[in-house]
């Protein structure tokens, strides 16, 4: 079945199981995909009726991890003595992954969220493609067979599909939620651990420490700071973040690389044990930044030292929020 076939299929499962959703009343709303307004994108949108569901819809372009809206949640999806509304979904894997991790954080009640679950075929790398466009005004994007199309006004240019999808959703190895079948409505698969070998960053591995750093500054440098990384993570839910703190200040919002650095560190280290792969950090960056394979390198750490993979269910403590006398300390051992 090509991707085109598939979709139309994914299509279908939303909003069958949205539309028995609300008109049951097992849920007040379904948050969920629809069509973007501009090329390369889609938007996020609310349904509150049964008759609205054919606004859903499903392709390649929607990137957006949707359980960002949950942490802090929006005024729209609470009553008016700010409780939580009964919610619906739409979740792919690593958008179950980032609501069972805000459960286990407790920033979400399990109790009031469905999730409508399919099995994604990749996300495409919209900076990519944008980048080998130039300055061309794209039109229209499609995907048929297993190429992806764009469109211009007297052009016409097609992208093979398994090239032009997300580093991470090449390698991933959770497409449909990771939860039970209470919490679920579609397709979801409970999963205790998954075997990740890590390929995506082999070539940076690889590197010598002098030539990791300048791989680093390389990919960095050209960073504006506007922060739609941290404004498209579902995990960066914090009320006051550290960089716009003033009591103290730890460190400027320049454009000079020391700030730029700082602040890719420090939100690094804060994802580490808890970053979902979703992606969603690179799909949004302006300047098509990959951050992934930070994310990814520690994802690989805590994987080894803790066998800890971050949203497979609601119950596991990341390794940083827990301890264990069992913990191995080695960075602490002097060595001989």
């Amino acid at each position: 079945m090509g991707i085109e076939e598939d979709n139309i299929e994914i299509i279908s499962s939303i909003r069958e199981n949205a539309k028995k959703l609300l008109s049951e009343d097992q849920v007040d709303l379904v948050i969920g995909y629809s069509e973007g307004t501009v090329p390369l994108s889609s938007t996020p949108v609310i349904i509150r009726k049964a008759e609205d569901v054919d606004k859903l819809t499903w392709n390649n372009l929607c990137y957006m991890n949707l359980a960002r809206y949950l942490a802090p949640l929006m005024p729209q999806l609470c009553d008016r003595e700010g409780n939580a509304l009964r919610i619906g979904i739409v979740a792919k894997g690593c958008v179950a992954r980032a609501i069972n991790l805000l459960a286990v954080e407790k920033q979400v009640d399990l109790k009031k969220i469905t999730m409508i679950g399919f099995n994604c075929n990749g996300i495409v790398n919209r900076s990519k493609i944008d980048l080998e466009i130039g300055e061309k005004e794209i039109l229209e994007v499609v995907v048929s067979g297993d190429d992806i199309i764009v469109k211009g006004r007297d052009w016409e240019k097609k992208f093979p599909y398994d090239q032009y999808i997300n580093e991470l959703c090449k390698v991933c190895k959770v497409k449909t939620p990771s939860t039970t079948e209470e919490n679920c409505i579609g397709e979801c698969k409970e999963l205790e651990s998954i075997h990740d070998e890590f390929s995506d960053i082999d070539d940076f591995e690889a590197k010598s420490a002098e030539e990791k750093w300048d791989y680093i500054k390389n990919i960095l440098e050209v960073c504006t700071l506007c922060y739609s990384c941290r404004q498209a993570c579902p995990a960066c839910y914090c009320n006051l973040c550290f960089v716009d703190q003033n009591k103290p200040i730890w460190f400027g919002k320049t454009t000079e690389y020391r700030d730029i650095f700082t602040f890719h560190l420090i939100r690094a280290t804060h994802l580490a044990g808890r970053c979902v792969a979703c992606g969603a950090c690179a799909s949004v960056c302006p300047v098509g930044i990959d951050l992934n394979f930070i994310t990814r390198k520690l994802e690989k750490i805590v994987k080894e030292r803790f066998d800890y993979t971050s949203g497979l269910d609601a119950e596991t403590l990341p390794p940083m929020m827990d301890f264990d006398m069992k913990d191995a300390q080695e960075f602490m051992l002097e060595e001989d």
